[in-house]
């Protein structure tokens, strides 16, 4: 009689993660665009703008509206699932998320279309790495690394073309997250991810892309 007490083996997964980090603006989408992997934007996972459960800001000029970089504004094991589901079984509903509707206005199914490398980028993506270690799914993980002056200001303009917040808010919001960026990254690289610069990161993508 077989072993009660042995579990079947798992498949192989189909593909592997490679986790892009980074402070907002450091250039996490743009890497995106270009890498011509399949992308799994983990941004689309936060919550809705009307959940109570939305962590705010206690102190300084923001405090009262919604902290949108802590951690707890963010569904992280929705995010979990639907990685690990896309890299199993090829394929994966996920949702749209737009920013200037506070929430998520549809889905989109995501497909490998064959390939064997995910690239999982956003504001949170360092926090996903140690439980896609554990579960045999992480391929790399990097933390993209920009000066503080130069995020800023690609969040600024970003963020003000796009609407996504009344330009007071971006504006003291921004200043808030350029004195926070040495955090953010020794964060990232304290959960596994290693720093890089754009340029080297660019490199990674297309040596993953074309490994010949």
């Amino acid at each position: 009689m077989p072993d009660p007490s042995e579990q079947p083996e798992q498949p192989s997964p189909r593909a592997r993660v490679l986790v892009v980090a980074g402070p907002s603006g450091s250039g996490k989408s743009r890497l995106a665009e270009v890498s011509r992997l399949p992308v799994l934007r983990l941004d689309d996972f936060y919550k809705s703008g009307d959940d109570p459960s939305l962590p705010l800001i206690t102190r300084g000029p923001n405090a009262g509206i919604v902290d949108w970089d802590h951690p707890d504004s963010w569904l992280r094991e929705e995010a979990l699932d639907a990685v690990e589901t896309l890299c199993c079984e090829g394929r994966v509903e996920v949702p749209v998320y737009e920013i200037a509707a506070n929430g998520r206005t549809g889905t989109h199914v995501l497909d490998l279309e064959g390939g064997s490398v995910v690239l999982a980028d956003g504001i949170f993506a360092q926090e996903v790495v140690p439980a896609l270690r554990e579960r045999g799914l992480l391929l790399d993980a990097v933390c993209l690394t920009q000066p503080p002056v130069v995020t800023f200001w690609r969040r600024l303009t970003r963020d003000l073309r796009e609407h996504r917040k009344p330009p007071l808010v971006l504006v003291r919001r921004g200043l808030a997250l350029m004195r926070d960026q040495r955090r953010v990254v020794s964060h990232a690289v304290a959960l596994g991810c290693r720093p890089v610069t754009n340029p080297e990161a660019r490199e990674l993508v297309t040596s993953l892309r074309d490994p010949g």
